[in-house]
């Protein structure tokens, strides 16, 4: 039995296509298409990648994509889950035993002696002959001019008429205007978000996932494009692909 790679290759052959005939059609870089039929599976990132631009590909080239999806996956074990960005690779580990008192430990120990000293040092200066200073307070309901020793307020202030001040219409901040690419999850999806070269974003999510981008490039690579809803400036929201698809899309937008 051929391996994969090179049943995918003999199969483009076949039909008179280079990688770069198949990449406008299918909508896929051309080097992925090279890694699938080289196998070099590193090059195209984290399985549920590759399994999606397998079953694209094999579809494409007329290729059983559920077949070939079985022959990737026992070539290349799955990985164990895949934690969100954000999220510390010792979150949950077990705290270490027998090692004293954690730098934690001490700076809330420094805290609670300064704080400490600070009260301790405010009630000696007040004790030290601080001003004792008489409130009176006034009765609920009661106007300035009932309270002892209170001078009346000026008229423009006590008068109930006293015309209230014109707000002016507030102007939306830049960031209320600021143009985005958002993101919403119906769907158990991976992505890759690219904004203007840097990667900010990689991972799976859950359905009910919402993401925005800001920048002038922006540049996704959705695993099951049918769970995911993209929503442009200026455009009605729409699914990506369909489901189980892997799609890439490139975004520029005007500052």
């Amino acid at each position: 039995m051929p391996l994969l790679g090179d049943e995918f290759r003999a199969a483009r052959e076949a039909r008179r296509l280079s990688l770069s005939d198949v990449a406008e059609q299918i909508h896929i870089r051309a080097t992925y298409l090279e890694a699938i039929e080289g196998e070099d599976w590193a090059a195209i990132g984290a399985p549920v990648y590759v399994r999606g631009f397998i079953r694209t590909y094999a579809r494409f080239l007329g290729i059983d994509p559920e077949r070939a999806v079985e022959v990737f996956n026992q070539a290349v074990p799955s990985p164990p889950p895949t934690k969100q960005y954000g999220i510390s690779a010792a979150a949950g580990a077990a705290p270490s035993r027998g090692k004293g008192p954690s730098i934690r430990v001490w700076l809330a120990a420094a805290l609670a002696l300064a704080l400490v000293a600070y009260v301790g040092y405010g009630y000696y200066q007040l004790k030290a002959g601080a001003p004792h200073v008489a409130v009176t307070s006034a009765p609920l309901g009661a106007t300035a001019t009932d309270v002892p020793g209170a001078s009346p307020l000026p008229a423009s202030v006590a008068s109930p008429e006293a015309p209230t001040p014109t707000e002016e219409p507030s102007t939306p901040s830049p960031s209320a205007t600021r143009q985005a690419v958002s993101l919403r999850f119906t769907q158990v999806s991976w992505l890759r978000a690219t904004v203007d070269g840097n990667v900010v974003l990689e991972g799976e999510f859950p359905a009910g996932t919402v993401r925005d981008f800001h920048g002038k490039h922006i540049h996704l690579l959705v695993g099951n494009a049918g769970g995911v809803e993209v929503t442009t400036p200026n455009a009605a929201p729409k699914l990506m692909g369909a489901p189980g698809e892997v799609v890439e899309r490139d975004y520029v937008l005007r500052k």
